[in-house]
């Protein structure tokens, strides 16, 4: 006879309290618990598409206070055969870190308290657990260095663990490659509750978790990071230019041009829509660009009034700052914030949906001003361009499992976002993202058509209500869909380095890569303890 879901909550509490870990929370069956249930689970879901009351819930959430009880929240997972979703941050653009779909129970283990940073400049190096955020490692070099940088995004309460397993691009990545081409070495925790160094899990399965997506492989409890050099001033700029749609346009077909082939030292990008937060109204189409200048403001200024005098750029509109500086001034937390809130990671918090694309071509004129047709009707709606070159086409495809680099000009991301209050409205503005992603069709890659892990995006295809635990090899098909969009042809050593690491599947979500049935493997033993 099957148990009831609090004779399963019972059961796991206590394996839970047999390993001292009591920093837990079960469903609620009064009122009291509910309170705290929906506020611990709520406290880090950014996407908010995946807290209404029809989103299947958690019967457990568990906030591991050390490595020792990380492993052990695994063992009672697998003792009472709980689905595992592992939350490092809560940016999941489609809720697979909080959410499991396939109806059967699942526990979250929630890595928050596993946040610290440590550095060693003797080494140029820092261990940072995977629940720390990108702010809490930027503060923590800054801490102790004025010329050490880390190559990750530029939100700050981005979760380290799911970014570096998905590549992780960022401001430094057109000099420096992605956070994950920049790990030299990490602790993974697998199935078994074992804790495993990079020697441990062996080249293959340290190669997949270097961009293979998160919440795949085990969870990672920390990763080691090689610190970046950075000058004591950097610039940064930020300049809104709204206009006619082909006045946009013009300036959207130069900067394709130009941003992919400047110096390395230069990062440009571009953000365009009818609403950007940055022109304060919904009245007509615009394009901000966000430039990052690794130098004095005199020299970016003659960069960019050479390669680009079409964006008018001003010697007022450039700020010199220190690299830390320049990650607040991008971050989004406003102007004045200090560098503390950097540490702050209960913010952001919206609806949205988002769709990614890679270019190889540049897109043509008419091609842009289409789709600024379409972002014209939706204020609510934007792409974001990120610029590749650099570095970037220098890295093999195959040197970690993201595989996105010669070749690639820049990067799309669509986004639509809505508050509470326009939630009813929730099928249009699906509708309407979805719409202008086809209408992108002849002007992206193709053969196949890729997109980027950590803009997940269900609409690729998911596995669907069946449990792959099996690991069959109808399951390696059916997501070779999505598989081969993500990463090319780093799919099949995806799916081989799966079968060593967790040939069960036991940690998997809609969009993962399932074992062969063939195979069984599994790693060495050993263990490794984050370096003191």
């Amino acid at each position: 006879m099957s148990l009831s879901p609090p004779a399963l909550c019972s059961n796991m509490a206590s394996c839970l309290s047999q390993h001292g870990i009591n920093n837990f929370t079960t469903f609620p069956t009064t009122e009291n618990e509910s309170t705290q249930y929906y506020e611990l689970l709520n406290s880090s879901i950014h996407n908010l598409r995946f807290s209404g009351p029809g989103v299947p819930k958690p019967v457990v959430i568990i906030f591991p206070d050390s490595v020792e009880q990380l492993k052990s929240s695994v063992v009672c997972c697998r003792e009472g055969a709980w689905e595992i979703r592992v939350r490092c941050g809560g940016h999941s653009y489609e809720g697979t870190s909080w959410v499991a779909t396939d109806r059967a129970p699942f526990v979250v283990i929630d890595m928050m308290n596993l946040n610290r940073v440590r550095v060693d400049l003797a080494t140029e190096t820092a261990w940072v657990e995977g629940g720390a955020t990108l702010g809490d490692t930027y503060y923590a070099i800054a801490e102790v260095s004025g010329v050490h940088g880390f190559s990750a995004g530029s939100c700050p309460t981005v979760g380290v663990g799911g970014h570096i397993s998905g590549g992780g691009f960022g401001l430094l990545s057109r000099k420096y490659g992605l956070a994950a081409d920049n790990v030299v070495d990490a602790l993974l925790v697998d199935s078994r509750g074992q804790l495993l160094d990079r020697k441990a899990m062996g080249e293959d399965v340290f190669w997949a978790i270097r961009g293979g997506g998160g919440g795949l492989w085990g969870i990672i409890y920390a990763w080691k990071i090689k610190l970046l050099n950075v000058p004591q001033k950097v610039t940064g700029f930020i300049v809104s230019r709204p206009g006619t749609k082909h006045q946009v346009a013009k300036l959207v077909d130069k900067w394709q041009h130009i941003a992919p082939n400047l110096e390395d030292d230069l990062y440009l990008s571009a953000f365009v829509g009818a609403g950007l937060p940055e022109m304060k109204t919904t009245a007509g189409i615009s394009a901000t660009f966000k430039g990052f200048f690794q130098g004095h403001r005199t020299e970016a200024l003659s960069l960019i009034s050479r390669k680009f005098p079409e964006l008018g750029i001003e010697e007022e509109d450039c700020k010199e700052m220190s690299w830390i500086d320049s990650i607040v001034f991008f971050s989004g937390l406003g102007d004045g914030s200090p560098i503390s809130d950097l540490k702050n990671r209960f913010i952001d918090y919206k609806y949205f949906k988002a769709k990614s694309d890679y270019v190889r071509s540049p897109i043509s004129l008419s091609g842009i001003m289409e789709a600024l047709d379409i972002l014209e009707a939706e204020p609510k709606g934007y792409v974001i361009l990120d610029p590749y070159g650099g570095i970037m086409r220098n890295i093999s495809s195959e040197s970690i499992a993201f595989p996105h680099r010669e070749g690639n000009l820049f990067t799309i991301q669509y986004l639509v976002e809505w508050h509470e209050n326009d939630n009813e409205g929730r099928d249009g503005y699906l509708k309407w993202i979805r719409g202008l992603h086809d209408s992108m069709t002849p002007h992206v890659s193709s053969g196949p058509r890729v997109a980027y892990i950590n803009y997940m995006d269900l609409d690729l295809g998911v596995m669907g209500l069946v449990d792959p635990s099996a690991g069959n090899d109808d399951a390696v098909e059916i997501a070779r869909v999505w598989g081969e969009k993500y990463f090319l042809g780093n799919y099949e050593r995806l799916v081989r380095a799966k079968t060593k690491i967790d040939p069960l599947n036991v940690f998997r979500n809609q969009q993962g890569i399932p074992p062969m049935s063939s195979g069984g493997g599994g790693t060495g033993t050993g263990g490794h303890d984050m370096a003191k």
